[in-house]
């Protein structure tokens, strides 16, 4: 899968950042499409884009939506669409007591324009975008609206009554709507020597990297009216600094994984998440700036392609960002993040060019991935061997199955 970087958030300075416009993917969409050919990329998570959708208090412009739900279209591209991707309209914040009813109309009001246009095939949607994530950086760091302290579950119970309350319009509307979520995979350690209060702590918060979906499910607060069938599949997000310590935030190397005993495989994190909750698995986002990414790329792949092996539903690895993206606070440099860079020209938009070596990396990488599908030309010999024989044939069926991936 590929992901457009689609935030339209308020930045730490309190500007409005637009990355559908800055990385020229609304200008440049048909070339976008058209470049993900050569990698057999038929799966794309796009952003609506709220603060640009809903132009004063439920009165809604779809005109940009309508234009790219065509394009994809006339490519045959699936597009999994972020309905709140950080931004939100410049009246609102989560704290606000109509950000739910606001959120739930428009909400409903996606769901039935894009009926309007295919009233048939799958539609998948994310709500909230890392909810997770979005509460500590609005409630607890000051880095985009509401602008808090120390109000992080405020504002994440305040996205999730939201959450819930968009699903629930949009099913009134389409029952069959698929909600995928976009939560940060991630691993939160004690230092090295540290007394048994620290390491409690860092068991806390590692199990705090479950609440959203947990209030999703039901699982708490529940007066939420979370429900397990809201859960459809669990999009989990990982990248290359999603293994830290608590208190010191020291990165824990993935270059040098087998060096640290605090370190957790990537297959051994979607395991943990995917018993947690028993539904198919998406890696939602992932991707490694500089020249690390052909090395990080296949990386993912050697961890997907073990957890497939192992018999899990995992349905998809999107690259996020395929197009280069700068960051939201300093909009220069550009991070080098993507597939494609984007070359900045002043006054142009940004040339896509891509980097080979990436490329050839995610080539090899798919091949890895196809081969786990695949049951191979000899019989098993061993037991364990014929467990993954079966597992193997069982997710080739799975993979037929499944029409959106």
């Amino acid at each position: 899968m590929a992901g457009f970087e689609c935030t339209d958030k308020l930045n730490a300075f309190g500007n409005r950042v637009d990355f559908l416009t800055l990385t020229g993917h609304l200008t440049l969409l048909k070339q976008d499409y058209e470049n993900l050919a050569p990698f057999h990329i038929r799966t794309v998570r796009e952003g609506m884009r709220w603060s640009q959708v809903e132009k004063a208090p439920y009165l809604y412009d779809w005109t940009t939506v309508g234009t790219m739900l065509k394009q994809g279209k006339a490519l045959g591209i699936q597009q999994v669409w972020d309905l709140c991707h950080f931004g939100y309209p410049d009246d609102l914040t989560p704290l606000h007591p109509m950000f739910a009813r606001r959120f739930a109309a428009i909400c409903r009001a996606f769901v039935q324009f894009y009926r309007s246009h295919f009233p048939d095939g799958p539609l998948v949607v994310t709500p909230i975008n890392e909810v997770s994530f979005i509460s500590w950086l609005g409630g607890d760091v000051r880095g985009t609206s509401p602008y808090c302290t120390r109000q992080g579950w405020e504002v994440k119970y305040a996205l999730m009554r939201a959450y819930i309350e968009g699903i629930a319009a949009m099913r009134e509307i389409d029952p069959n709507v698929q909600i995928l979520t976009t939560e940060p995979l991630v691993n939160i350690v004690a230092p090295l020597g540290s007394t048994p209060e620290v390491q409690a702590e860092a068991q806390l918060a590692q199990e705090h990297q479950f609440q959203a979906v947990d209030i999703l499910c039901g699982r708490i607060c529940p007066e939420l009216g979370g429900r397990p069938e809201f859960l459809d599949i669990l999009g989990l997000n990982y990248y290359y600094s999603n293994q830290w310590e608590i208190g010191t935030n020291a990165q824990l190397s993935w270059v040098n994984e087998h060096e640290d005993e605090r370190w957790q495989p990537l297959r051994d994190l979607l395991q943990m998440a995917y018993s947690r909750y028993q539904k198919p698995i998406a890696l939602t986002e992932t991707s490694h700036p500089g020249i690390d990414r052909p090395h990080w790329i296949r990386f993912v792949a050697e961890e997907c392609a073990a957890v497939l092996q192992a018999g899990i539903p995992l349905w998809g690895i999107c690259l996020y960002p395929i197009i280069d993206r700068p960051d939201w606070d300093h909009l220069s440099p550009w991070h080098r993040a993507g597939l494609w860079d984007a070359e900045e020209e002043p006054g142009e938009l940004p040339e896509r060019v891509l980097y080979q070596p990436y490329a050839n990396a995610l080539l090899d990488a798919q091949q890895l991935i196809e081969d786990a599908f695949s049951i191979g030309g000899e019989k098993p010999n061993s037991q364990r061997n014929s467990n993954m024989w079966k597992n193997n044939r069982l997710l080739r069926k799975l993979r037929q199955a499944v029409k959106w991936i």
